[in-house]
């Protein structure tokens, strides 16, 4: 269903009091990579103490068998989400082997030549799990491995139902008031989700903490990258390499023409992609010369979590759903916030200013106006990102809007302001000066550049005299921090019962598989 605009212009309005944000819920996703103690890429198995990633509810892997992946349940408060995210590092740092740590950067440590010495992630024997894998398989035939060692934050954030129905209560347009609560909540979430893709550039150039990459990564790749120093390659003004063309990026999804103008739309623009052949993916075969299968299927999306965007809309799946058919049939629950690099200076990958800015910019974009994205507002947004990702620091770097230049600092500065009064209600929703002080921070980036983490990293980059010393220095001192932090007898709890459910679960999974992976996987295709 096409839905109509909502005509307030008002960024604030007058009658939202802070009652009415109370009971957001926030999770976040943090990814890592484990890294041996001479600097290279983990070639170790995930550690069985830590449980099935297959099946364990807080640690997992992502893409490659060294990538873990700490995921926190929705809590109420940031305090109470950064908190359980620490229990999670504190607990797989104890099970770490080998003398392996964490690597602290969204680029990846040090590789082989060898992409082949990327370990795809292994989730057993179980259909599901060898479908996992497959997956990945799949990616590092598509767009290689190397791109399956890079590390995010994924920050998922929904507002209470309370709200929505205050919002809807005060709109002017009639058929607004007459969706059902379900279908305004999906309209105002795409609405946010239109905005946030708006103000990627800012987030980039707030929290971006990825200038400069390890050689090793650009192997067998033509760049423009300059070297900064041995073994490390940069660009001058750079924040946010991650997010450009060296991180996930499809052009095959280019041409996709999927969009966020209403949930509908949005819907059968992924099933599509899920659905149509793409002649280079066909040309890659779907299986290899033993007739082992190398990817899922040969079209645009092998299945709807490929899409790589900088924000989903989600809902819970229950038993046997896809992401699809969750919010098809319950509508946006919450959204997934994608654009975040891992913050190295955090033991955790991301701190209370980063989640306060978050927070304040998802408020800030559902409450904006916020018009149907099309397509030349599109490219000047891919524009944008290009400009901040690659010289976002520069003196005369600009942002563009509707065909206007305006220099960055000016343009984030007059968002970090408008946002002032989000940041003082959240505040006082939460009886805290968590956002206010986010907001002050991030205005101090915005005034002196050389405060973004960005640049911080570049200086001490240089000081430690490349990616790897700078790296194994930051990784060190976050092992430190896990090794300090107090795990409650409860919670130490809590994790091993976890692990052991998760290992139980998983065989369960492997005994109960009634049909060979083959027919399986026929099945599917």
């Amino acid at each position: 269903m096409s839905q109509p605009e909502s005509t307030s212009q008002d960024i604030l309005p007058t009658w939202v009091d802070s009652s009415l944000i109370q009971g957001m819920l926030r999770g976040i996703e943090r990814e890592s990579l484990r890294m041996q103690s001479n600097g290279f890429l983990s070639q170790a198995n995930h550690p069985v103490a830590l449980g099935a990633a297959l099946t364990h509810p807080h640690i997992t892997t992502d893409y490659s068998e060294a990538l873990m992946e700490f995921i926190t349940p929705p809590k109420e408060s940031i305090p109470e989400a950064l908190n359980y995210l620490k229990d999670i590092h504190a607990v797989a740092h104890t099970h770490l082997e080998h003398g392996e740590k964490l690597w602290p950067l969204s680029m990846p440590c040090m590789l082989d030549e060898d992409e082949e010495s990327i370990r795809l992630a292994q989730y057993g024997s179980s259909n599901i799990g060898r479908f996992k894998t497959l997956y990945r398989r799949g990616l590092g035939v598509r767009y290689g491995r190397r791109m399956q060692t890079i590390s995010g934050v994924h920050y998922n954030l929904s507002f209470p139902d309370h709200f929505f129905e205050a919002l809807q209560a005060h709109e002017s347009n009639d058929s607004l008031k007459a969706l059902s609560l379900q279908d305004y909540r999906s309209h105002r979430y795409f609405g946010l989700i239109r905005n946030f893709i708006r103000l990627t550039p800012l987030v980039m150039f707030l929290v971006g903490a990825s200038p400069s990459v390890c050689k090793c990564f650009m192997t067998g790749r033509d760049h423009q990258l300059l070297p900064l120093l041995k073994g490390t390659l940069f660009l001058p003004y750079a924040t946010a390499l991650r997010m450009g063309n060296f991180g996930y990026q499809n052009s095959a999804q280019k041409q996709l023409g999927i969009h966020y103008n209403d949930i509908q739309g949005y819907l059968e623009g992924l099933q599509k992609a899920v659905h149509t052949p793409y002649a280079p993916f066909s040309y890659l075969g779907l299986n290899d010369a033993q007739g082992e299968p190398i990817q899922i299927n040969d079209h645009v999306l092998q299945i709807e979590n490929e899409y790589y965007s900088l924000v989903r809309p989600k809902q819970v799946p229950q038993e046997g759903e896809t992401p699809s058919e969750a919010l098809q049939k319950r509508g946006v629950g919450y959204v997934e916030l994608r654009a975040v690099d891992v913050n190295p200076y955090s033991p955790i990958g991301i701190n209370e200013d980063t989640a306060a800015l978050l927070e304040v910019i998802a408020l800030y974009c559902l409450l904006k106006d916020s018009p149907a994205l099309l397509d030349d507002e599109q490219n000047e947004i891919e524009r944008n990102q290009a400009e901040v990702v690659n010289r976002g620091r520069a003196p005369n770097a600009s942002i563009m809007q509707q065909g206007t230049a305006i220099a960055i600092e000016q343009w984030c500065g007059d968002h970090v302001t408008a946002m002032q009064p989000l940041a003082e209600l959240l505040d006082h929703a939460y009886n805290t000066d968590i956002y206010i002080q986010a907001m002050a921070v991030m205005q101090s980036r915005v005034n002196e550049v050389d405060e973004t983490l960005s640049a911080k990293m570049i200086a001490d980059t240089l000081e430690q005299g490349g990616t790897w010393s700078f790296g194994s220095y930051i990784a060190q001192q976050h092992a430190d921090v896990y090794e300090q932090h107090q795990l409650s007898p409860e919670t130490t709890a809590y994790f091993a019962e976890a692990a052991a459910l998760s290992l139980d679960k998983q065989a369960q999974l492997e005994q109960e598989t009634s049909i060979s992976f083959e027919e399986y996987l026929k099945n599917f295709r």
